[in-house]
């Protein structure tokens, strides 16, 4: 599992989901009697097992099952349906659930209203994330890669490095050194340092660099299958280690190497 393929959208899920947790131990019920007995006033568990279980807790695992398919490196199923969408339904179900209960309540209480309030923010969350870029946005940024030089940089020495290869400079004064006593030594002709010089080589048009992407995609097989052998999560450098068109051939951390079709709005290292 992968913490930085987490959107803010999921935080919002996720505190949501917290907040409806503590109001099912909250009072479903107002008490305005002068003589009123707080131990009296029940909470959600103790006014009814469907209440605080088939409605907060449905809320509540509907949550955990959006986070875990983020979580997840690979879709997963249950019953033929993803655990994403199994979780928005479960969101929605218990927000329309404590909307009919609080409206039935003669006076609702503390754990009621607040049930319902954040209900309808973690149903919202949970609709909304895939579809508002500011919800897509990863929850934690990305670190910057330790050292991007031995893959995209220029090493020190090599070919168009300053100094490199047959360049030599002069002794200090910019004479060349002579024996004692000897004669002037014969000097250079132009050319040929020049002629020195190893042949240049073209330099390659693409050098592997570190990337991370905006929002999870898919990496797929080199062969050209349709199915992903991986998806690229926001908030994690992987290697660009080749170009074909306009996709790129990445690497992910554990060693697999796949087709990156989608290559807009990629944040290279």
């Amino acid at each position: 599992m992968n913490i930085r393929s987490l959107t803010r959208g999921d935080g919002v899920v996720i505190g949501a989901a917290v907040l409806l947790f503590i109001a099912s131990f909250l009072d479903v019920a107002d008490c305005d009697g002068a003589f009123c007995d707080a131990a009296d006033i029940p909470n959600a568990w103790d006014l009814s097992l469907g209440l605080g279980l088939g409605t907060y807790m449905t809320g509540v695992v509907g949550g955990a099952l959006i986070v875990v398919a983020r979580l997840l490196p690979q879709p997963r199923k249950v019953a033929g349906l993803d655990l994403g969408a199994l979780g928005v339904a479960l969101t929605v179900a218990a927000a329309w659930s404590l909307l009919w209960w609080t409206i039935d309540a003669e006076e609702a209480g503390t754990g009621l209203i607040l049930g319902l309030i954040v209900a309808l923010v973690l149903a919202a969350a949970a609709i909304a994330t895939p579809l508002v870029p500011a919800l897509k946005a990863a929850l934690v940024g990305a670190p910057r890669p330790a050292a991007p030089q031995p893959y995209g940089g220029q090493p020190q020495g090599g070919y168009g490095y300053p100094g490199a290869q047959g360049a030599q400079q002069p002794p200090f004064g910019g004479q060349p050194q002579q024996p004692y006593g000897g004669g002037a030594q014969p000097q250079p002709q132009p050319q040929q340092p020049q002629q020195a010089q190893a042949p240049q080589q073209p330099a390659g048009d693409f050098s592997p660099f570190w990337f991370a992407v905006p929002v999870p995609r898919p990496l797929f097989a080199e062969d050209g299958s349709p199915t992903p052998i991986a998806e690229l999560a926001p908030g994690t450098w992987y290697l660009a280690v080749e170009q074909r068109g306009a996709t790129l051939v990445a690497q992910t951390q554990d060693g697999r190497r796949g087709v990156l079709q989608d290559t807009s709005g990629i944040q290279r290292g």
